[in-house]
């Protein structure tokens, strides 16, 4: 049975990639996902605050305690990683200043990364500032990284724009390698005990699958750039479901934080469980075949889809009532 695939222009021996998060910060909890099968792995993100160390001006912004790793040890527990692996390690940075995002993305790549997963968070809190702008400093980010290093680029991409199929395409015009749908920010929570703003995270489930899985279905087959998944992998369900729909590498982490990094393993036979039972013999015989110009009905990817889901609600509504 033959699992490969390529993604971001590196072979994979599988489409299972371990996202960025805290497992990768541990040598011994990485090496459980690798010897689980994993196919590659996204290291935990590089943040540019972790170097530039605001001052007092800012007291509300974590210092260097905060953070798991200093920005030297950060290059060093990278090198000695792709060191100790044979499966692609990709570097994942999320900078601020355009200074910021070419050094370390060098610094990343000059660490022996195979690739580099761009991650930017912006809020745009600023009314001033126009959806143009936020799509231009996007545009600016990847353009001058892709200039300032050789290895593949991912972006891992918001699904806040206002027109997210035009994004996509003119990143990839830009000549963006690979594309992560979608990039899940953690959004604050109120305590209500303390009267503090604190910070919140809830894992991924399956329910948050629906919309990377439409987005990748719609765009499949009308760009260059990979498409990576990502959010919402508990099960081989979801794996097959990101395949079918057209993504050329499928990302977890919630799953291995909440059942261990060898639960990659569970994933790949699940894949591998349902390639036999539909006589799959290789993943490029299925992926892609649910995608947005590969199902009789396309529209269903887009409003009518909306228009079936009520109808169909509404007929068992008033069944039951």
């Amino acid at each position: 049975m033959d699992l490969r695939t390529t993604y971001m222009g590196l072979t994979l021996k599988n489409p299972l990639v371990i996202s960025s998060s805290p497992i990768s910060a541990s040598e011994e909890e990485l090496q459980k996902a690798v010897d689980a099968g994993a196919a590659a792995v996204v290291m935990f993100s590089l943040f540019e605050e972790q170097i530039t160390k605001p001052g007092a001006e800012h007291p509300y912004f974590p210092g260097g305690e905060d953070y798991a790793v200093s920005p030297d040890a950060y290059f060093d527990l990278l090198h000695k990683t792709v060191a100790r692996h044979s499966i692609p390690i990709i570097g994942s940075l999320n900078g601020v200043t355009t200074d910021g995002w070419i050094t370390y993305a060098r610094n990343i790549q000059d660490a022996g990364a195979q690739g580099l997963e761009l991650n930017i968070y912006n809020v745009a809190a600023n009314p001033d500032m126009t959806g143009q702008e936020i799509e231009r400093r996007h545009f600016d980010i990847v353009r001058a990284v892709k200039e300032a290093v050789d290895i593949p680029v991912a972006l891992k991409l918001s699904p806040y724009f206002s027109s997210l199929g035009n994004m996509i395409h003119r990143l990839d015009h830009l000549g963006i390698d690979a594309l992560v749908l979608f990039n899940r920010f953690y959004q604050p929570d109120f305590n209500l005990v303390a009267m503090e703003i604190e910070p919140s995270l809830a894992l991924s489930g399956p329910e948050e699958l629906r919309l990377p899985l439409r987005w990748i279905a719609m765009t499949q087959g009308t760009i260059n750039a990979s498409l990576g998944a990502s959010t919402g992998v508990q099960s081989g369900a979801e794996v097959v479901k990101y395949l079918l729909a057209g993504a050329d590498a499928v990302m977890t982490a919630s799953a291995l934080l909440q059942h261990g990094p060898a639960y990659v393993g569970a994933l790949i036979r699940d894949l591998e469980s349902w390639m036999k039972k539909n006589e799959y013999e290789s993943i490029s015989e299925f992926k892609g075949i649910m995608g947005q110009r590969g199902v009789p009905n396309p529209e269903e990817f887009e409003r009518a889809n909306y228009l079936k889901v009520i109808g169909r609600y509404m007929k068992n509504y008033l069944k039951t009532d």
